[in-house]
């Protein structure tokens, strides 16, 4: 197939660019990427699919969110939620306690299907639903077979829900690392996840270092997202959460730290010195006012950090356009934030995949997963190869993207998704979100 006849981003290291652009997809591999009229001419058996003109563009990456918390659109809190502790315990808590396996499936659903229409082919997410939690991440995944999205999968181990819970938390993880990473499929994959330090006692910590011997999958875990996070890591054991989670050998390559808006120089010298990934999630971290992720001083410490959603939004270009405000604001200084957004996006989001997925993503070249999507966006100012993150950052948005093609498969043509029946999905969901809200 070659997708084609528009202005063609491909993100790569020689930020290569065509005016009239297209890419050859065989498999789910991109082949080659070029000029399309030269592309029909060398290939002229090829099905041809014609863009009429948008930009065609790598996929987005979503490096953390959190599928469980579809059913809170809407829904109201009758408890006070006055500071970050109680947000968590009145409303997130609250919800994923209440989740059946059938919830988790269609949060799934509902998740995929607007990160799609916001063009997102590749999710990192960080799942909860302690009192469904034996079955929970396979119903995700199977979810996203059938849908057609790429995505990393852990789910959330904490304390909070006594010792049997947490036992089967861990059996979760561990049942679906073994099953999803192995060499026969590069869509699904599996890590370990912890909610956070405070919420995780040393015999915890203990079962999940023993769980996880001989498996290297990484662990997904919040640090430092609130102030709460480092008091209880200093008053318990008399560390900070990053050394403490040093201290249990959690950190490394494939290890995501989530968050870490309170951490101090020292934490961000050990995320740096094991190669850990931080990821951002800026619309988040104001929305429950926790502060903001210190990113010039992280990438300063070259550390790989990445962006994320937490589930505020499923639009990544939303999610750029904050993270650069955000930054200048904190530092009150306009000169900063612009670069740092698209590079978190655009440059270190493909680099966490790279440590989980076999063949790159978020860029397209020869040899890279066929991950491509369209926008419709007819920019009116100069548009090349030297200024389209800026076209990104400022006249971009997820709602522009008309078509998905995610392993080579197109799974979004002209905004409607062609892998499931999205108004039979929202009927069934509208419908169990309402029972679940009445037991809150």
């Amino acid at each position: 197939m070659i997708i084609g006849n528009g202005r063609l981003i491909t993100n790569c290291e020689d930020n290569l660019y065509f005016k009239n652009g297209a890419v050859r997809v065989v498999g789910e591999l991109i082949e080659e990427v070029g000029d399309f009229e030269d592309l029909k001419a060398r290939f002229p058996d090829d099905e041809v699919f014609d863009v009429g003109g948008r930009i065609i563009m790598p996929g987005m990456i979503n490096a953390h969110t959190h599928i469980y918390s579809s059913y809170a659109r809407g829904m109201g809190v009758s408890k006070p939620t006055r500071n970050f502790p109680e947000i968590l315990e009145n409303l997130w808590w609250a919800l994923d306690r209440s989740l059946t396996l059938e919830d988790c499936e269609l949060s799934a659903y509902t998740t995929y299907i607007e990160s799609i229409q916001n063009g997102v082919t590749t999710l990192f997410d960080h799942h909860a639903s302690p009192n469904a939690a034996k079955g929970s991440l396979f119903a995700l995944a199977e979810a996203a077979k059938e849908i057609g999205i790429r995505g990393s999968f852990s789910m959330e181990v904490s304390d909070r829900d006594g010792e049997k819970i947490t036992d089967a938390e861990i059996k979760e993880n561990v049942d679906f690392i073994k099953a999803m990473n192995t060499d026969d499929q590069d869509m699904i994959k599996g890590m370990f996840g912890m909610h956070a330090s405070f919420t995780i006692s040393d015999k915890t910590m203990e079962k999940i270092v023993t769980s996880m011997e001989g498996i290297d999958a990484g662990y997904h875990v919040h640090v430092g997202e609130g102030r709460e996070d480092q008091y209880d890591s200093l008053k318990k054991y008399d560390c900070r959460v990053v050394e403490r989670l040093l201290g249990w050998n959690m950190l490394g390559p494939k290890s995501i730290a989530v968050h870490a808006v309170h951490v101090n120089g020292r934490e961000l010298d050990i995320l740096a010195e094991t190669d850990t990934t931080v990821v951002h999630n800026p619309m988040s971290n104001m929305g429950n006012a926790v502060g903001a992720t210190p990113v010039i001083g992280m990438l300063a410490r070259g550390i790989r950090l990445g962006m994320g959603t937490d589930a505020y939004t499923h639009d990544m270009f939303e999610s750029v356009k904050v993270s650069k405000i955000l930054q200048s604001y904190r530092l009150s200084d306009p000169t900063v934030g612009f670069g740092q957004a698209l590079q978190l996006q655009f440059d270190n989001n493909p680099a966490i995949c790279a440590k989980h997925f076999k063949r790159p993503l978020g860029m397209l070249k020869p040899g890279a997963y066929a991950d491509i999507i369209t926008l419709d966006y007819a920019p009116f100012t100069p548009f090349g190869a030297d200024n389209w993150r800026g076209h990104i950052l400022f006249g971009c948005y997820g709602r522009m993207t008309n078509d998905v093609i995610i392993n080579g498969k197109v799974v979004m043509k002209d905004r409607a998704i062609l892998t499931v029946d999205v108004e039979k999905i929202n009927a069934r969901t509208e419908a169990r979100a309402a029972e679940v809200w009445k037991n809150l």
